[in-house]
């Protein structure tokens, strides 16, 4: 049957309902940011250890990072890593990577939260808080545990994400 339409578009319109509530089986926030970290991390250029982050503020994506090398200088995947103390230096972590991104098309970050596949380093730390970060959601422990007294002592909040989407607080914020 058709409907007769204002020419303006007034139309009736039936709602159907059909296939059970709308929120069955979606994803919380959190675990959709994270899924998209987790595909961002497969672009990284370094396989010692893919990992990524998504920046996001008001549910709106801001900037992504993956760990790969300087802009326009060689990956480790092509020329091999470049260890120091048994780490990578070649890469530019995620999280720096995202900062820089958000830096060169002009958004602020202040009041961002962060989705990261691993959580921040120490110095990453430091540069996520200098930009605005007010919340960090990491899927694995990676190994400075400076952050969570820092992050106590700042307010930021700091969680633990699994990998069935059961979030862990690990540090609350204000």
């Amino acid at each position: 049957m058709e409907r007769e339409c204002h020419p303006k578009g007034d139309c009736s319109y039936d709602i159907l309902f059909d296939e059970g509530p709308c929120s069955e089986g979606r994803d919380s926030w959190d675990l959709y940011f994270m899924k998209i970290a987790t595909q961002v991390a497969s672009r990284g250029t370094c396989h010692r250890k893919h990992v990524g982050c998504v920046i996001v503020r008001d549910r709106t994506i801001l900037a992504t990072g993956y760990n790969g090398s300087i802009r326009g200088l060689p990956h480790c995947d092509e020329v091999g890593h470049m260890m120091e103390n048994g780490h990578c230096t070649r890469t530019v972590h995620s999280e720096a990577n995202a900062v820089a991104q958000a830096a060169r098309h002009g958004i602020s970050l202040s009041g961002g939260e962060l989705y990261v596949t691993a959580s921040p380093c120490w110095t990453c730390f430091k540069l996520l808080i200098n930009s605005g970060i007010r919340r960090i959601i990491y899927g694995e422990f990676y190994r400075d545990d400076r952050i969570f007294q820092a992050a106590e002592a700042l307010g930021v909040e700091i969680g633990y994400l699994d990998e069935k989407g059961k979030l862990q607080i690990l540090v609350a914020g204000k």
